[in-house]
């Protein structure tokens, strides 16, 4: 696989339809090529408590944030018929994304999915120290290098 996108988000409650932050890394030939990073304005501008506590984003930071379905078009192209691979993807980033995209009335993209965890079955923060990749964890475009790079190691790129 030469190409591929790494992606991450994080939400501002529970429910898999509220994106506050977009991280993407798109990888080619073992070289980030693009990063992209997007704060996200979450339906209703709502966040719960205990999630701003883990990845430090809270209302006032995307008040004047675009909602989702302004930036698909701006990241669609790194996802749509792409290698896309996130660290618990399965679990977590694949179907966010889908309930996103639901919510706005928006087409689920056909995309090859990809998943670190699977691969390693273990926790991103306890990955990076063991292989040595930064990481600001629970900041999507950092999570998105960190799952990145884990990704071009088994690979073996």
């Amino acid at each position: 696989m030469d190409s591929f996108t790494a992606i991450d988000f994080e939400t501002a409650t529970g429910y898999r339809n509220s994106i506050c932050q977009v991280g993407l890394v798109q990888i080619k030939n073992g070289i980030v090529i693009q990063e992209v990073d997007f704060l996200v304005q979450p339906p209703d501008n709502y966040y719960w408590n205990r999630f701003t506590d883990i990845h430090g984003i809270a209302a006032k930071d995307t008040l004047n944030s675009p909602t989702f379905d302004q930036i698909w078009q701006h990241i669609a192209p790194y996802i749509e018929n792409q290698n896309v691979v996130a660290h618990n993807g399965f679990g977590f980033d694949f179907p966010v994304l889908d309930k996103t995209l639901l919510h706005y009335g928006l087409t689920i993209p056909n995309y090859n999915k990809f998943c670190t965890y699977k691969i390693y079955r273990s926790n991103l923060a306890t990955l990076c120290e063991e292989h040595d990749i930064p990481l600001n964890h629970h900041d999507a475009l950092s999570d998105a290098r960190a799952c990145g790079e884990l990704w071009l190691k088994w690979l073996k790129i």
